[in-house]
């Protein structure tokens, strides 16, 4: 472990505070962004291991929403705890350099370099540099860098929940904000069904429409970010009563337990993305729960985890980024090139995850990394070491 540790030090530069990252994030991270990058994988590099997994891949997004509004949540309302309110500027401009770099670099590669690429048309520029590209998207028209629809999700989630947070830290006790999360979530659940049951009826068009209608959308998809967002309120607010009703002994099995009960959901109700009436309104809740539940368990066990020998889990969560922006059209144009007769089983396999994880190498090296020190000397203090943890590891 010492030569690994060796490695990635020498490939990532050393950390000024290992003890500063949070292990508990990072391996839902790490979990996420394989689950993504599996249900991507072309088919014939996919073995039987894989095969299995992959039909719940999707859900890996899904954890980037609970981790998200966790992560972003706690940074928010640890200023409000502190007494500080909510700097406004420093709050967008930090995520302003956190994930637009990437994101600009990786778009101006769809549309300037020829077969960079996964798919057959793309959306129009201003879509993707408004954030506005989930709304009405249909991949069998533009399928090209469909995955930029949850940094749309993220990115809308940033400009509400700053003033939110501050409107509701205005209110008496906690039952404001509990409730409008509720609604949110319960909210969610009726939307679903009612499109469902309405404009994505018709069973000739419905798998088409239910990823235009239901999971791209932004209103349709905020379970994860309202739940991690209450978990960081309850352990901002009251910790005794997290220590007291939400022990990791509980939350952890009940997390699995939950997360069991997702798999087997889809199984019965899901035909890749698209899932039936009862899928639509319990599978996303039911997800998100469970990684809410898992990770309040491993943020609890936190100690026992910096005793693991988890440096291989941080690169790959140091990486999530990066490797969400550049799987996909690394993967359609390694095909292009090899060809499924190379690119099959585990040898197509080891192929596609050293090309995916050399490229966002690359990029987080000369892109990723440069701007987070550049945010740091911007901000002229700390990053809260709640968010992302990408100081620690940039530094």
């Amino acid at each position: 472990m010492n030569a690994v540790s060796g490695a990635i030090a020498a490939l990532f530069g050393p950390s000024r505070d290992a003890h500063a990252r949070a292990y508990g994030p990072d391996l839902l991270r790490a979990a996420a962004i394989l689950l993504v990058m599996a249900w991507h994988m072309p088919g014939p590099a996919r073995p039987e291991p894989l095969a299995a997994i992959r039909p719940f891949g999707w859900l890996g997004v899904d954890v980037f929403f609970v981790l998200s509004g966790y992560l972003i949540g706690a940074q928010l309302l640890k200023g409000i705890a502190a007494g500080n309110g909510v700097d406004f500027k420093r709050f967008w401009a930090s995520r302003a350099f956190r994930i637009l770099p990437a994101f600009l670099v990786v778009l101006a590669l769809y549309f300037l370099l020829p077969g960079f690429s996964d798919g057959k048309a793309i959306q129009p520029l201003w879509r993707f540099l408004t954030f506005t590209m989930n709304f009405g998207l249909d991949y069998r028209v533009t399928g090209a860098f469909t995955s930029a629809w949850s940094l749309c999700v993220e990115e809308h989630f940033y400009w509400l929940l700053p003033p939110l947070v501050l409107v509701l830290a205005r209110a008496r006790g906690a039952w404001p904000a509990v409730l409008l999360g509720a609604a949110v979530i319960l909210g969610g659940m009726a939307l679903r069904w009612g499109i469902w049951s309405g404009p994505a009826a018709d069973p000739a068009t419905r798998p088409a429409d239910f990823l235009r209608l239901i999971y791209y959308p932004t209103w349709t998809r905020l379970d994860g970010l309202a739940m991690g967002v209450l978990l960081a309120a309850a352990r901002a607010f009251r910790p005794a009563a997290v220590a007291r009703f939400a022990p990791p002994w509980l939350t952890g099995p009940l997390g699995l337990a939950a997360a069991a009960a997702t798999v087997i959901l889809c199984i019965r109700h899901a035909d890749g993305v698209s899932l039936d009436l009862t899928g639509a309104v319990v599978v996303y809740p039911l997800a998100c729960l469970a990684s809410t539940l898992l990770l309040c368990a491993l943020l609890d066990i936190e100690p026992a985890l910096r005793r693991l020998p988890l440096a291989p889990v941080t690169v790959v969560a140091t990486l999530a980024y990066s490797l969400y922006l550049v799987h996909k059209p690394v993967q359609h144009m390694l095909r292009e090139a090899l060809g499924d007769g190379v690119l099959h089983g585990w040898t197509g396999l080891g192929l596609y995850l050293a090309a995916d994880f050399a490229a966002a190498i690359l990029l987080w090296r000369l892109v990723e990394r440069p701007f987070l020190r550049l945010r740091e000397r911007a901000l002229r203090r700390p990053v809260p070491a709640v968010e992302d943890q990408e100081m620690k590891r940039a530094a």
